[in-house]
């Protein structure tokens, strides 16, 4: 049953449009680049992992908000964050299906201490575990993330 679950998640991803490269029109180049470390003050999370998920064909992002009012921008609706490989320079984004919607967490009031997450697709696991990536939310980079498994 897990593994048509998955099957099926990857499935309606590899099919959906939001799960290809980005667009580079589409792409706004952000303002602020940050290591994990440089969040937390800047923009008021606390990176907890990026990790393989969905056997591979997602990239599961957690992160804990620690200042509301800094992290609010990150938890919107109208940003669309994408994941970058550093070596390749791919970019992927937040698979969105007609049903389900986009598979992130958003907010209108974010809680400081509450963990929050973002999937981003992976299609054919290009991003393997070890890889550096960058996630880009709105006008923020967060650099050099190490893929777990």
């Amino acid at each position: 049953m897990k593994k048509l679950a998955v099957g099926l998640l990857v499935l309606t991803c590899l099919l959906n449009a939001g799960c290809a490269a980005v667009d580079k029109q589409s792409v706004v180049e952000p303002t602020t680049s940050v290591g994990p470390q440089g969040a937390e003050e800047q923009l008021g999370i606390k990176v907890e992992a990026i990790r393989w998920s969905a056997d591979g064909y997602m990239l599961d992002f957690r992160y804990r908000v620690i200042d509301p009012e800094k992290a609010r921008p990150i938890l919107t609706r109208s940003i669309k964050p994408y994941v970058i490989d550093e070596a390749s320079g791919a970019k992927f984004l937040i698979p969105s299906s007609p049903k389900v919607g986009a598979m992130r967490q958003t907010t209108l009031e974010p809680e400081a201490g509450r963990i929050y997450w973002l999937l981003f697709a992976n299609p054919a696991r290009y991003i393997k575990p070890g890889n550096k990536v960058t996630v880009v939310v709105g006008d923020h980079r967060l650099e050099h993330l190490v893929v777990e498994q």
